[in-house]
């Protein structure tokens, strides 16, 4: 028999929040096509335009302003890589068609080890995405208005819960909320780099006027161009990289057919992100700019692209602003989805896989929202301090997932054509082209896995040694609570248990401190457990006792009263004894409930006038096999 409640949600401030609430079968409707898919998967990677080349020009800086013409080598490298991984990410797309992650590909073909290690870096990569583009978003408001610089922790901070409650109203709506801000950073980033290219070619452009100098005055001391300076800025140029993996997460949330708009979407973002990648080293080259904590690059070069800090200026301040802050919402549409998978295999705890009122993972948005604005006030929202942080998980995925699609293919040259074998994310087939795709995953992996070495070995002591250590870390924890489930379900497993036992014997156990109606109201419930009855009460005043052994001759109905002398007035401890010499009686079958009378007043704060024995009990109890604690409730003015 089935029955579909007629319950509905009432409105309440939640509802205000974040909307109402959403059906089972509002699913389907909550998708989204390429123009919305772009903005929400995209956001990340395009807006790390805003921050990538400022950070390889800050490590470029140790060697003096002549190193800045590394640059644009360093830029063409990080655009060919980018053109790899997009080969890569649009064969595990059409591969994976409901989500094909690191963690999917690497749990299907590399097993659990590399699967908890890709989901660790990936888990963490997304929070510190959270952090770094927020903070990087504060950044530019700073450069536009220095009198804020003091309240930028707070200021990122209230952007993360504003990112968050958004993101808790759906992925349907967060979409069309965050494609305006989107394309117009895009119309505003490509007017600028449009412009200055133009004066360029013309001749017009200039140097940038009155560049900071802050970082430049921190290097008295210049160092030689080494190949370990080149490599350290190659590193952190990558960081433009680190939100391509998205949308091979976020299948699921497109439209039909969905393997083939994710790809078109992956494609687009791939072909704007290395053209704002290259165009604005390029010219932030021509213009002479400086890195800087105090104004950013985008900031140099919109005001000298131009030649005002006017209206055009402010625009591209506002939308790469606006941008920045939208690109934490990857994170929250990447890692709640990551965060059900895996909770959905047993690595990590099962609320995390269930569905809030508006079909999205709440409890994943708001664990994100909570470690990422952590991690902002302890690096003091600076870009520069968390960027070290940055980028070596998701390269390590990269490298996961691109060595599991080789696999993947070598095994589907092995298969002979038209057989099939299933796994749990896929069907795999066999594939006249194994090879060609098996190089260029392979190709793929053996190239992030250099990214991912250069990035730890460069920036180790900058601080990438916290995440050397705290993915293994993670990956260890969820073995830890895979195993804890692992354990449960073999101890409730119905196999080979054979016939369910039959009780022999059930002992009912009323503590009472008083006879009167709550009481009468547990005798009443324990006489339908059984017959087997004792009423206990701890005697504590000799004149009180008396009273309850004359009451309980009238109103016991003849069960059974014991009486435990307490001379040290104690309470809990004499019937925990008792309890416990029953226990020590007790056969395999049998079981043993404590039916406890509990006073339950309307009014919250008298409930504290009342011992809650039966609270105390369970909690002390609660661990002990055939022993049941059960509170009848006796309501009161």
């Amino acid at each position: 028999m089935r029955r579909k409640t007629a319950y509905k949600p009432p409105p309440s401030l939640s509802t205000w929040l974040i909307g109402r609430p959403l059906q089972t079968a509002d699913a389907p409707h909550q998708t989204i096509g390429k123009t919305i898919g772009l903005a929400i998967f995209s956001s990340d990677a395009m807006s790390s335009v805003a921050y990538a080349p400022q950070e390889m020009l800050i490590v470029l800086a140790a060697a003096g302003m002549g190193a800045f013409g590394y640059s644009i080598p360093l830029a063409i490298a990080i655009c060919v890589l980018l053109l790899l991984l997009i080969l890569s990410y649009e064969q595990t797309i059409h591969t994976y068609p409901d989500g094909g992650g690191a963690y999917i590909v690497a749990r299907d073909n590399l097993g659990e080890t590399a699967a908890l290690t890709a989901g660790s870096a990936l888990l963490m990569d997304y929070i510190l995405t959270v952090a770094v583009s927020i903070s990087s978003s504060v950044a530019q408001l700073v450069s536009a208005f220095p009198a804020i610089y003091e309240y930028r922790v707070w200021i990122a901070v209230g952007m993360v819960i504003f990112i968050m409650l958004i993101n808790l109203r759906g992925v349907k709506e967060a979409g069309i909320t965050f494609a305006i801000p989107t394309y117009f950073f895009l119309l505003m980033t490509f007017l600028t780099v449009i412009v200055g290219m133009i004066r360029f070619f013309a001749g017009t452009l200039g140097f940038v006027d009155s560049p900071p100098m802050d970082i430049m005055e921190l290097h008295t001391t210049l160092q030689p161009v080494t190949l370990f300076l080149v490599l350290k800025a190659f590193a952190s140029g990558t960081t433009a990289l680190t939100g391509v993996e998205a949308i091979s997460n976020g299948v699921t949330a497109f439209k039909e057919p969905r393997s083939k708009n994710a790809g078109k979407t992956l494609i687009m973002m791939g072909l704007i992100l290395g053209t704002l990648m290259f165009l604005i080293t390029f010219l932030a080259h021509q213009i002479g700019a400086l890195p800087s904590e105090e104004e950013t690059l985008i900031s140099q070069l919109a005001r000298t692209a131009f030649d005002s800090r006017g209206i055009f200026y402010i625009l591209v301040i506002a939308a790469t602003t606006v941008i920045l802050m939208m690109a934490a919402n990857t994170a929250f549409n990447g890692s709640p989805r990551l965060g059900a998978m895996m909770a959905t295999d047993g690595f990590l705890p099962r609320q995390m896989a269930y569905r809030g009122s508006r079909l999205v993972y709440s409890r994943g948005i708001g664990t994100l929202a909570l470690v990422a604005s952590l991690l902002i006030i302890v690096f003091q929202a600076s870009v520069t301090r968390l960027i070290p942080l940055y980028a070596i998980g998701v390269f390590l995925s990269f490298t996961l997932s691109q060595s599991g699609m080789a696999h993947r293919w070598w095994k589907s040259g092995r298969l002979k054509p038209g057989e099939e074998v299933k796994e749990r994310g896929s069907i795999l087939k066999h594939d006249n082209h194994w090879w060609f795709k098996m190089l260029i995953n392979g190709l793929g992996a053996l190239v992030t896995m250099i990214v991912a070495i250069i990035f730890g070995v460069t920036k180790f002591s900058d601080g990438a040694w916290i995440v050397v250590i705290l993915i293994p870390s993670l990956a260890l924890i969820f073995h830890q609570i895979h195993r804890h489930y692992q354990r449960v379900a073999g101890q409730l497993s119905l196999e080979h248990y054979g016939m369910p036992p039959h009780g022999t014997r059930h002992r009912v156990v009323i503590p009472i401190g008083g006879v009167h109606r709550g009481t009468l109201a547990a005798l009443r419930y324990a006489r339908m457990l059984s017959d087997d009855i004792t009423a206990v009460h701890v005697s504590i005043d000799q004149e009180e006792t008396d009273k309850i052994r004359q009451k309980w001759d009238v109103w016991g109905d003849g069960v059974r009263l014991v009486i435990l002398d307490s001379p040290y007035r104690l309470f809990i401890e004499p019937l925990l004894e008792y309890i416990d010499d029953l226990d020590t009686q007790r056969k395999p079958n049998e079981t043993i409930s404590i039916v406890v009378p509990q006073f339950v007043t309307r009014k919250i704060m008298s409930n504290a006038l009342h011992s809650r024995t039966a609270d105390t009990l369970r909690k002390i109890l609660l661990n002990r096999p055939g022993i049941v604690i059960t509170e009848v409730p006796y309501q009161v003015e």
